[in-house]
């Protein structure tokens, strides 16, 4: 079945992804903004969390394009993809994307509005899911309901 809700939270989130991720890989929708975000995935590549862990440098460029191409993947799959299983594997690579920018801006200490999106689509991520998780599982007793319905009924 599903809900309008769900569907309206699935693709106006990965329309919103996939726009974030062009910005991130080409100067293509603003020129000005993939500008700014080169400059700033330079501060993010140092304090990327596996830096200091395994001694490992990752080059700012293949960072902001991993993310952005991984935005875009999740995104395309979130608006587009049928299947529940993938709908929610991009949502929650979209989370952890979103945890992964919020420790960023933290870590380089940006002032808390450049980090507030980061904060606000993983609370509308993570209520995606609790939307999902909450139809999937009315859906679930009702047909359980209906197949006791239905049992009880052949008995008689």
């Amino acid at each position: 079945m599903g809900s309008i809700v769900l569907k309206s939270l699935s693709i106006l989130l990965g329309v919103f992804f996939i726009f974030v991720g062009i910005t991130k890989l080409t100067p293509f929708i603003s020129k000005e903004l993939h500008k700014d975000l080169r400059k700033e995935y330079v501060r993010y590549a140092k304090v990327f969390p596996l830096t200091e862990t395994l001694d490992f440098k990752l080059p700012s460029k293949w960072y902001r394009r991993t993310v952005g191409g991984l935005e875009i993947l999740f995104g395309l799959a979130l608006a587009l993809i049928p299947s529940h299983k993938v709908k929610n594997t991009a949502n929650v690579g979209l989370v952890l994307l979103m945890i992964l920018a919020a420790y960023s801006h933290v870590m380089v200490g940006d002032p808390f509005d450049r980090c507030a999106p980061a904060l606000v689509f993983f609370f509308m991520l993570s209520g995606r899911l609790v939307v999902w998780y909450q139809i999937s599982r009315r859906e679930e007793m009702e047909r359980a309901t209906a197949t006791q319905n239905g049992n009880g009924l052949k008995r008689e």
